[in-house]
């Protein structure tokens, strides 16, 4: 039976640690409502895809440069910085730690046409990191040699073509299969270790950083102005049928 002294001390105790509880909600919403809201697995994974498609964009720009035989226009640090980033951002994070240990897998186990896709996706992310150890050796001057112009233009082009179909493929086929086929409490508890994990590879803003670095990228390429990309007016129409 509690003596008054322990119910006091009971109660003081529960209103102590549900003051901490409101205290830390409301820390958690304060940040919340100061910063972004909340991102599912499926959508962290398809912006990470806008960031290696933007160094595919640099890549498949450079390419173009160095057929024109205009190589003095590809800072080789630009590469090399594109590189390092695709690498880190891409291969060993995007990839490995999150496609490859807990989208494939579960792909693999469905029944239907995505099922079939894992084992192709992981064979061209092994391609894709021999491709990036080509371009970091290919970079590591303070000019692209002359030697190297057509060989890596290649590289390039074939990376990007092939980052192109795969990440469609991922985007439109995968990731929807592998969210479908998760419950809903252990999507919730994926998204959160996403988040998690990308703070503890990356720090607090790691998606932010590797925007940011993706930018400073486009920018030493002169890539950076949207507006130019703009296409121009279709030609009109033959009136001969």
């Amino acid at each position: 039976m509690h003596t008054v002294g322990s119910r006091r001390r009971t109660f003081l105790y529960t209103a102590s640690a549900l003051a901490m509880a409101l205290a830390a909600g409301g820390l958690r919403a304060e940040e919340k409502e100061a910063g972004e809201k909340d991102v599912e697995a499926a959508e962290d994974l398809m912006r990470e895809h806008g960031v290696l498609r933007r160094i595919l964009l640099a890549y498949s720009a450079a390419a173009g440069r160095l057929r024109a035989e205009s190589a003095d226009g590809v800072p080789p640090k630009a590469l090399a910085d594109a590189a390092a980033l695709f690498r880190t951002f891409g291969e060993q994070y995007h990839e490995r730690a999150l496609e490859e240990k807990h989208v494939f897998p579960v792909v693999q186990r469905l029944k239907g046409a995505a099922a079939r896709y894992p084992a192709i996706l992981k064979t061209q992310h092994d391609r894709g990191r021999a491709i990036t150890d080509y371009i970091t050796s290919a970079t590591k001057g303070l000019r692209i040699a002359a030697a190297d112009r057509d060989p890596l233009a290649k590289a390039l082009d074939a990376l990007v073509l092939m980052y192109q179909h795969h990440t469609a493929i991922e985007d439109t086929v995968v990731f929807p299969a592998w969210k479908n086929a998760l419950a809903d409490s252990e999507y919730k508890e994926l998204s959160d270790q996403f988040e998690e994990l990308e703070q503890k590879m990356f720090g607090r803003d790691g998606f932010e950083d590797a925007v940011n670095r993706v930018a400073a990228i486009e920018s030493s390429l002169g890539l950076s102005d949207l507006a130019s990309f703009t296409a121009p007016p279709p030609p009109a129409a033959s009136s001969k049928r």
